[in-house]
């Protein structure tokens, strides 16, 4: 499923017009991406936890020539699914 799918979709579960459920869609999405950057997880009971995670400094190799190469330090974003996720998808 693409954006414009899932868009569809809440349109249609939700019984609003595509274009509130984009700009719903958008701002959920914003929302989250502002509160991690701001190092904050964001917990959905019953769904799971996007959180934000360090990532160490770490040796790799270059696929092309076979060089080893440094990997610097980043910090990514992460998800955990919550039971309620985890038991749809199961059922």
């Amino acid at each position: 499923m693409n954006k414009k799918e899932l868009i569809d979709a809440i349109s249609a579960a939700a019984d609003v017009s595509k274009d509130a459920a984009g700009r719903t869609l958008d701002a959920f999405i914003s929302t989250i991406s502002d509160e991690l950057k701001a190092g904050n997880d964001v917990s959905l009971v019953g769904f799971g936890t996007f959180s934000v995670k360090q990532r160490a400094e770490r040796t790799g190799r270059n696929p092309k020539t076979g060089e080893a190469i440094t990997i610097s330090a980043s910090t990514v974003p992460a998800f955990k699914a919550g039971k309620g996720l985890k038991d749809a998808v199961n059922a």
